[in-house]
């Protein structure tokens, strides 16, 4: 199927596949849809060679928005937990959830490569040319339309700020070289048009 993630390795039993595919394709998701699923793996390809354990972060991939409501906190944990259940008895398990509760601030630690990975798989979204970006940040307003347009402002801000005040936002040195200053850009830019 076309639609479809890429990096559709044998990692995941067809059961737990087909469950956390139903999870990416719920209908009040507009931007954390199987597209970005499928926009993650495809960008885990170039960092793939940063990883220590490739295998669990694309596992991570899979599970790192498995459980999304744009009203909750703490989706990154419950994400986290479903790979726990899901895979009990994998012996990545526990490194796959903890990297999936990576992704609530996208903040490895130094010398984390397979967090590295993760993280900026994830995040090389904000890299992308101006209407890819456009589309995204319109998708991201959509997820969280049953917020009033001031308080999603502001809050939108509040995001774009505190990932500028990092001191990089990709790890990898792929990230860092094909990613960085884009990105840096395109979150300005939409700063400027929230705040002016």
């Amino acid at each position: 199927m076309a639609s479809e993630p890429t990096g559709r390795e044998p990692l995941l039993a067809p059961r737990v596949q087909e469950e956390l595919l139903a999870r990416w394709d719920e209908p009040h998701r507009h931007y954390h849809t199987t597209t970005h699923l499928r926009d993650v793996l495809e960008r885990l390809t170039p960092l793939r060679e940063y990883a220590d354990d490739p295998a669990a972060v694309v596992l991570a991939a899979w599970f790192h928005d498995a459980v999304y409501d744009p009203r909750a906190a703490d989706n990154e944990e419950q994400s986290a937990r479903l790979a726990e259940r899901l895979l009990a008895g994998d012996p990545r398990g526990g490194e796959v959830a903890r990297l999936v509760r990576l992704t609530a601030d996208h903040d490895p630690a130094d010398g984390d490569a397979n967090g590295a990975a993760l993280c900026d798989a994830d995040l090389g979204v904000l890299a992308g040319a101006p209407a890819a970006y456009a589309a995204y940040a319109a998708a991201v307003r959509q997820e969280y339309g049953f917020v009033a347009d001031d308080a999603f402002r502001a809050g939108r801000a509040d995001v774009l700020r505190r990932l500028l005040a990092l001191p990089r936002l990709f790890r990898t040195p792929h990230g860092r070289a094909h990613w960085e200053a884009t990105a840096r850009f395109n979150l300005h830019t939409e700063l400027d048009l929230l705040t002016t």
